[in-house]
């Protein structure tokens, strides 16, 4: 027979042989890029295999602290996230409680609602992009027919139009997809609470202040920290409205990380951003997980 600590021994490795394939698809596919990616941030290299790699140091960080066009691409984030937290949530967690309630007509709620959402991103994009248009567009269309068609513009050539144009669109797009998180959160609450709260007395808006709101801290946790981090990287729904233009206006830090690579192959350049947009989601996910929605202790 084995001994205890040969078992024990014996134990521990068949441990490891079951974590590591998990490790190492972390290692290779999160861990290395990362790694290299902060290595790359510190060199100047054009993208093409075989030529030279200069060692610049904090250059490129330097130069993207320094440069108009990150700020903008920053601000143009903060639209998103404004858009998000102001718009998307309200809505998406006033529809989580419209297709959790016993109303009639909730699975066609639910189905219209998540539409957009399976119509990808792409395709989305550019059908708003036609329907904005100021030539042929539907909203134009309709501004000369009702008469205002002073007010027709390019929005989606005009600064700061664009953008918020597109951040509307990016919470009409995302709305199901958030009201299912919210969804989860209020489904969980039991049914006791719900008989108590009417016994009573709170129902309507007082049941939803003081029963589901609190009850759904964790789903508003959820949503908050996939808004941040997904307004950080925000790409393919800009890239195919308006491609970040006119002049980078409506750019985003993730666009800016693109054109920085593969367009003016500044490929160091482009990994710093990266970085720098890594370092910020994780500093603002941990703030939103340990101050702003820290748990209580028991």
């Amino acid at each position: 027979m084995l001994s205890k600590s040969a078992t024990q021994r014996k134990a521990f490795w068949k441990s490891v042989l079951f974590v590591l394939p998990g490790v190492a698809i972390t290692v290779i596919f999160a861990i290395y890029p990362v790694i290299n990616t902060f290595w790359l941030s510190l060199n100047d290299w054009n993208g093409v295999g075989g030529s030279a790699v200069t060692w610049v140091g904090l250059a490129n960080y330097v130069k993207t602290l320094t440069s108009s066009k990150f700020w903008n691409s920053m601000l143009n984030a903060l639209y998103f996230m404004i858009g998000g937290f102001v718009v998307l949530m309200p809505i998406a967690f006033g529809m989580a409680l419209l297709v959790t309630s016993k109303m009639k007509g909730t699975k066609f709620f639910k189905a219209s609602y998540l539409m957009p959402v399976m119509l990808g991103t792409t395709a989305v994009g550019l059908m708003w992009k036609f329907m904005l248009n100021s030539d042929f567009g539907v909203l134009a269309q309709f501004l000369n027919a009702i008469g205002m068609g002073d007010s027709v513009i390019n929005w989606l050539a005009t600064p700061t139009v664009n953008i918020w144009c597109i951040v509307l669109v990016n919470e009409w797009m995302y709305a199901g997809y958030n009201m299912l998180i919210f969804a989860a959160g209020i489904v969980a609450i039991p049914d006791e609470i719900h008989d108590a709260a009417l016994l009573d007395g709170c129902t309507g808006m007082s049941k939803i202040i003081h029963i589901v709101f609190p009850l759904c801290k964790n789903m508003f946790m959820v949503f908050s920290v996939l808004c941040v981090t997904g307004c950080l990287k925000a790409f393919d729904i800009v890239w195919s409205m308006t491609g970040g233009g006119p002049m980078d206006t409506s750019a985003t830090p993730a666009i800016l990380l693109y054109t920085q690579g593969f367009q003016y192959k500044l490929m160091g350049r482009s990994a710093a951003i990266g970085m720098i947009l890594l370092v910020l989601g994780l500093v603002l996910s941990l703030l939103l997980n340990n101050v702003i929605f820290k748990q209580e202790d028991m």
